[in-house]
């Protein structure tokens, strides 16, 4: 294990974040004194929980954030800094309705099966003027914006810096590109370890709004900030190992349509699972308001959406909530840039791992593009339309609750209903003109 003292030494750092993320996907930290870190590692340090999306009071007592010094990272931007991730506890006990919790148990119970799941995501942003209400480049109006580069190259000085660290950090990143919307842009770096992943995801979330504030910019992962343009996704791909990480558990031919693809049993029943809770999942992979704005949208400025509405799987083809692009792995394209790092990855796990043990079939294939010819598909769930209807998916799947934790879903639950009470309790501008003359 990492020694923060010794590690702050060696490294010049004189203060660390010591993070969490809430329910609702907050990055919460204190900052602490070098000094004091060892007193953190071995006692946590005290949050009141009631003060953030947990579902807590004031009455209850200190929370505390307990450092794991192996998810260490010195800050590139500001190397005085070193982030760690932290897990909840109170009373001695882990706090069970807390995301990082909730995805180490996951990863603990897949682990007694004898599996490991390695997962990468890509996350897009935009990149705005510091008030977010406009793209940041003047220039990037092409109808089709995706891969454009003159507009990459003239935020290269963003884009450049957060790749370096990545590279500096080493976590092997291959490829940075604009994205299909305007002022869009997505950075991919290695898959690893769904717990690992988790922790990445949440610092790049921090480190790639720090850079763009830096560069005079407001970065945003919200599922569609801007009307008329393609939204956020946060596509995860998925593979996974026997314990040792060297044999991919879902390659290999289990014959039909699931064998076309080179996926073995276990990784059909494991899709399987992922096809059975889409609908409920979704309220966790598509937290907000805003999100179904993504995955229920019409047509974009560049012609299309690339957010699946249905639940379906194919092979390569991304016009599907499930791609199967090659052997051994399939890329979920469900989630969107609003979705928890650690409960992502954690609900991920926990339909898998339902499906592998009620061994779930993944229903047909479906190869037709599903944006032309979607309405050919007569047996297929549609997708919420809303959060609330997702939200109710959940309440309803006692399967993927149990997996999660009941603590865990009572609390999201509970917290997600009174988020959906604010949001229909507010006045909109949209309600003025179309109802004022009534």
């Amino acid at each position: 294990m990492t020694d923060l003292t010794a590690f702050a030494k060696e490294k010049g750092v004189k203060y660390f974040m010591i993070s969490y993320t809430d329910l609702f996907g907050g990055q919460r930290a204190k900052l602490v004194p070098a000094q004091a870190i060892a007193g953190m590692v071995e006692d946590g340090a005290g949050f009141a929980g009631f003060a953030t999306h947990l579902d807590l009071t004031p009455a209850h007592p200190d929370m505390l954030a307990v450092p794991d010094p192996s998810t260490v990272i010195q800050l590139p931007w500001k190397p005085e800094v070193a982030w760690v991730a932290a897990d909840c506890i109170m009373e001695g006990k882990e706090v069970g309705q807390a995301p990082r919790n909730v995805l180490r148990k996951l990863v603990a119970e897949a682990a007694t099966e004898g599996l490991r799941v390695k997962t990468g995501i890509e996350a897009e942003f935009f990149l705005l003027t510091p008030e977010g209400t406009e793209i940041s480049d003047p220039a990037d109006t092409a109808a089709k914006p995706c891969y454009d580069q003159q507009a990459v190259m003239r935020r290269y000085d963003v884009i450049a810096e957060i790749c370096d660290y990545m590279l500096d950090l080493g976590w092997g990143p291959y490829q940075n590109d604009h994205e299909d919307a305007n002022g869009q842009f997505e950075m991919n770096w290695d898959f690893d370890d769904a717990l690992v992943t988790a922790d990445r995801h949440s610092f790049f979330k921090f480190m790639v709004k720090s850079v763009a504030e830096k560069h005079g910019l407001r970065a945003t992962f919200m599922p569609k900030p801007i009307e008329g343009l393609t939204g956020n996704g946060c596509h995860a791909h998925v593979s996974v190992w026997d314990l040792d990480g060297k044999t991919n558990a879902f390659a290999g031919n289990a014959g039909g349509q699931i064998g076309e693809v080179g996926l073995s049993e276990k990784g059909g029943h494991f899709l399987g699972g992922i096809m059975k809770h889409a609908s409920a999942l979704a309220a966790i992979t598509n937290p907000t308001v805003n999100s179904y704005k993504r995955i229920n949208a019409p047509r974009t400025l560049s012609g299309a959406t690339w957010a699946p509405n249905t639940v379906t799987w194919t092979g390569n083809n991304r016009t599907h909530m499930v791609r199967v692009p090659g052997p051994g792995r399939f890329e979920l394209r469900l989630p969107d840039g609003a979705a928890n790092p650690y409960l992502l990855q954690a609900v991920i796990i926990a339909a898998g791992l339902s499906g592998i043990r009620s061994k779930a079939d993944p229903g047909p294939r479906h190869d037709i593009d599903m944006y032309a010819e979607g309405h050919l598909v007569k047996d297929a769930p549609k997708l919420p339309l809303n959060m609330l209807d997702a939200i109710r998916f959940f309440d309803e799947d006692a399967g993927l609750k149990a997996m999660l934790g009941e603590d865990f879903s009572a609390s999201f639950i509970k917290m997600k209903h009174q988020e959906w009470n604010s949001f229909v309790s507010h006045f909109s501008h949209w309600e003025r003109e179309n109802t004022l003359d009534i």
